[in-house]
């Protein structure tokens, strides 16, 4: 059995930086291989991660669907060898960009290809890392309805909770099942304003921690570094870690 990590957040929350942090710690305490998937349209998993990647599970499902019956393989083939293709591996983790979401026409037939051929390839990493965008619109169509731990990630604002108060409820919406879900507050300068911990207490969402604002993660960011190799002496990376520790806990 797999351990599903999935992340979500609207943008600028920080939920990359994090999803590339959970990644680390994984392979940090030797629970790999891990495959990092980014979901998120707007790709940045693979800058976090320190890596590069050359095609998308994205392009498999255009490719399928502009060529029809037009191909000499069979169209399970196609996507397989593709996804095959996308995947990019280093020592600890492999990464797999999910790309753009879809265009116009019917990527029914495409879609069906596409998740089947993906569950079976999750199901050769015990440790997956899911990086969403808000919407999930990725999650929803092609990955499985089950994760194992599922961090919605806000900024410190009442508006920015109130957006992750949306994505929290969207998952119930869309029937993933989910084992544990959590909160993070990332990118705090002092303690929480009352509005937002009102929120959090009417709404029953579990706090897992908060992640300090911090000026390295900005300026690994800016200089083109990945914010994944940053030490533990980085405020942000610190309390990104100990968050991890107490909650990416098998049962």
């Amino acid at each position: 059995m797999s351990m599903i990590i999935g992340m979500a957040g609207k943008g600028g929350t920080g939920k990359t930086t994090l999803a590339g942090l959970a990644v680390r710690y994984l392979a940090k305490i030797g629970k790999v291989p891990i495959l990092a998937v980014d979901a998120d349209s707007n790709a940045n998993l693979a800058d976090v991660l320190g890596m590069s990647y050359q095609h998308t599970l994205s392009e498999a499902r255009e490719e399928m669907k502009s060529t029809g019956g037009n191909v000499s393989i069979t169209k399970d083939t196609l996507i397989e060898l593709r996804t095959q293709e996308a995947i990019v591996e280093s020592d600890d983790f492999d990464l797999v960009v999910m790309g753009q979401p879809e265009g116009s026409g019917c990527y029914c037939a495409a879609n069906s290809i596409l998740a089947a051929v993906l569950e079976r390839t999750l199901r050769n990493y015990p440790y997956q890392v899911i990086d969403n965008e808000a919407g999930m619109e990725h999650i929803s169509r092609l990955t499985a309805r089950y994760m194992d731990i599922f961090f919605v990630v806000s900024d410190a604002s009442r508006r920015g909770l109130i957006a992750a108060l949306r994505i929290w409820k969207l998952v119930d919406e869309l029937k993933i099942r989910i084992k544990h879900k959590y909160l993070i507050v990332n990118r705090t300068r002092g303690d929480l304003i009352p509005e937002v911990k009102d929120i959090i207490a009417r709404e029953k969402m579990e706090l897992a921690g908060v992640v300090p604002d911090d000026p390295a993660i900005y300026d690994a960011d800016q200089n083109g570094e990945p914010t994944s190799f940053l030490t533990s002496e980085s405020p942000a990376v610190k309390a990104a870690l100990d968050i991890f520790s107490r909650t990416l806990v098998e049962d």
